[in-house]
């Protein structure tokens, strides 16, 4: 293999890696005023609402399919059921939803 490969797959790691560990490196031994630290806190369930959404009502079979889906999912979630247990209840309802159209 030619070096110029092996230093570039060198460089992508370091510029991979980079971003990642300076933010521990920086500012470790500072916290983070609780309102910023509130807003960061949801960032997970925006961006996989901003990921799941168009899925749900860009679904080829049915839109119903979707919006019961994810409806059942919601209800569920929102009683405070376990992630699989959501996922799995989807399913299930999804499965009697096929089964009877």
């Amino acid at each position: 293999m030619k070096h110029e490969i092996i230093w570039m797959i060198v460089g992508m790691g370091f510029v991979t890696y980079a971003p990642r560990m300076l933010p521990f490196v920086l500012f470790k031994e500072k916290e983070l005023p609780s309102f910023l630290q509130g807003i960061l806190k949801n960032v997970p369930y925006a961006i996989l609402g901003a990921l799941i959404f168009p899925g749900i009502l860009l679904i080829q079979k049915d839109i119903w399919f979707g919006l019961l889906g994810a409806a059942v999912a919601f209800v569920m979630a929102f009683l405070g059921a376990n992630v699989i247990i959501v996922v799995l209840g989807s399913i299930l309802v999804l499965a009697a939803y096929s089964y009877l159209i």
